[in-house]
């Protein structure tokens, strides 16, 4: 089935634009931006993308740091394409030669992840906005969005493991999920990662978590810890705090502790 309608979405205030799929596929917004946000570097470096989609946090990445490289890791030809073609928009032409596309599986293993593109201990920073749904949730006959939102058994743990792999020794992980993953994210760090820092995404103060951002060191043997929450609004408001709001529109970086 092709895509047969889209949109060019503006982010980070119009400082880059997204081409993606209109009723079909999964669109972008504000958990991408956030995930992006975890990125921090003061010099070069490479960052990978998986599970890519049409690269907005990717992009977003490479539009906040001027000295990142980003490769979007995508196994959908569809949503490469997508990516690719944000790549050319000229909104996108400050950053776009410093972003390559690359179709390939994050399940891959060992030579066939290396044959693939994705060689070991290439990358200063790896982020991942992964499926959240269990696959038995929110059926939907949008091959794409399925795609897209359907958490397949062991998932973390094997998003995390290609993470460990082609990422530097000392290289951060960075990742958006829902907080009743948070054990198996723990548990596939397991040796491979440790400084993991967790923090909580309310809506507003005294509401349960929506989502949570994770960041962990490879190699390190630092201890977990619990970060204060992020506050999404004030109280009977709609407008995001201004700390998320910098967050979400590039102007800042959610740095570790």
């Amino acid at each position: 089935m092709t895509v047969t309608s889209e949109t060019v979405d503006a982010f980070h205030r119009g400082r880059f634009h997204l081409v993606q799929p209109s009723g079909r596929g999964h669109r972008s917004g504000m958990d991408a931006m956030l995930v992006a946000s975890l990125v921090s570097c003061d010099g070069p470096c490479r960052v990978a993308d998986l599970g890519a989609g049409a690269g907005a946090a990717g992009m977003a990445v490479a539009s906040r740091l001027e000295r990142a490289e980003v490769l979007l890791v995508e196994r959908s030809a569809v949503m490469a394409s997508f990516a690719r073609r944000s790549l050319a928009l000229p909104e996108n032409a400050r950053f776009a030669s410093r972003i390559a596309v690359l179709e390939a599986d994050v399940s891959l293993n060992g030579k066939a992840r290396a044959a693939a593109g994705l060689p070991d201990e290439t990358f200063d920073h790896v982020i991942m906005n992964p499926p959240f749904n269990d696959a038995a949730d929110r059926r939907t006959p949008d091959s794409l969005k399925e795609e897209a939102h359907a958490m397949s058994e062991g998932l973390f743990e094997t998003w995390i493991k290609t993470a460990g792999a082609i990422m530097k020794p000392g290289g951060q992980l960075s990742l958006i999920a829902r907080p009743e993953s948070i054990a198996e994210i723990v548990m596939a760090c397991g040796r491979r990662f440790g400084g993991i820092e967790i923090t909580p995404l309310l809506p507003r103060a005294g509401e349960n978590a929506v989502r949570i951002l994770v960041t962990a060191i490879k190699q390190s043997r630092k201890r977990l810890t619990l970060r204060a929450p992020l506050i999404m609004h004030g109280e009977g408001t709609h407008h995001f705090s201004p700390e998320v709001d910098d967050l979400n529109n590039g102007r800042a970086a959610y740095r570790r502790r």
